[in-house]
């Protein structure tokens, strides 16, 4: 029974409002939730047994993989993920002043990105100043007149700020696929399965060998991403998500393509494979 689930805080965040779907979707709905201040500390808590889950954000589809949470997964290949959710993100210019007279805006370096056009067009000689989190910049920037923050619209009433403008983000399909983390065993039942790994050689042809194995399954990669592996320049980690859904029989086509990948593999890692769902936009 998970009773404590990390998410990235304070109230208000992005992350809060993908935890409290997933516990619907989870029959969650007694659980604690633990805010959290930064991402890696999100999966500390549940890798080290301070919570009993946590809730992460992967991958956004307008700036593309998390990358602090690639490093976090890659150093806890003990965690497994339960479920995935796609959150639409419609982003909020927020502050105590008005947009005229703003000069520093606020926000998480990822939200501020995915609004870079519009700040350049509204507000171009704004300086922009990354926190830990968009609530976080929702809270820095109450009783200022020249601060704004860039956050949802739910952050901006917890905060008591007002909307000066909304919605703010360049691409109006905005969305980010957050992921429930656990520890335990993993399944190898599901929409999608997630593995990471390393190449025993850095070669011509390494890298095709091992996707290989997914054509021979006639498995589809929906997703491949890479991160240094940190101990030498031209050294990377391959992360990747498995479409299960079409074909027969999933459990048995997952187990036999990490068989297959194995030889290729210095290392490997499964994190399971999950249910995916999206939240549709209000």
């Amino acid at each position: 029974m998970v009773s404590r689930i990390a998410f990235l805080g304070p109230a208000g965040t992005y992350g809060e409002q993908a935890t409290r779907a997933l516990m619907g979707l989870e029959s969650m709905q007694s659980s604690e939730l633990v805010a959290c201040a930064g991402l890696r500390s999100v999966v500390e808590h549940v890798a080290h047994g301070h919570c009993d889950a946590a809730v992460v954000p992967v991958e956004n589809s307008v700036e593309g993989g998390v990358t602090a949470i690639l490093d976090s997964l890659w150093m806890h290949r003990e965690l497994c993920i339960r479920r995935a959710l796609v959150l639409p993100i419609r982003h909020a210019l927020l502050g105590d002043g008005s947009l005229d007279g703003i000069t520093e805006v606020l926000s998480h370096p990822q939200a501020l990105a995915q609004c870079s056009a519009w700040l350049a067009q509204h507000l171009p000689q704004a300086l922009q100043l990354p926190t830990s989190s968009t609530a976080e910049a929702a809270r820095m920037v109450r009783g200022s007149r020249f601060r704004a923050a860039i956050a949802s619209q739910g952050a901006g009433a917890e905060h008591g700020l007002q909307e000066l403008a909304f919605p703010i983000n360049d691409v109006p399909g905005n969305c980010t696929r957050f992921l429930l983390l656990q520890r335990g065993d993993r399944s190898d039942q599901g929409d999608v399965a997630s593995l990471a790994f390393s190449l025993h050689r850095n070669a011509p042809g390494a890298l095709l060998e091992a996707l290989a194995c997914l054509a021979r399954r006639g498995l589809n990669m929906s997703r491949i991403e890479s991160r240094p592996s940190k101990r030498e320049l031209g050294e990377y980690v391959f992360f990747i998500d498995v479409e299960l859904s079409s074909v027969t029989d999933g459990s048995v086509a997952l187990n036999e393509l990490i068989a297959d990948l194995q030889p290729f593999c210095e290392h490997l890692a499964h994190f399971g494979a999950y249910p995916s769902s999206e939240l549709t936009r209000s």
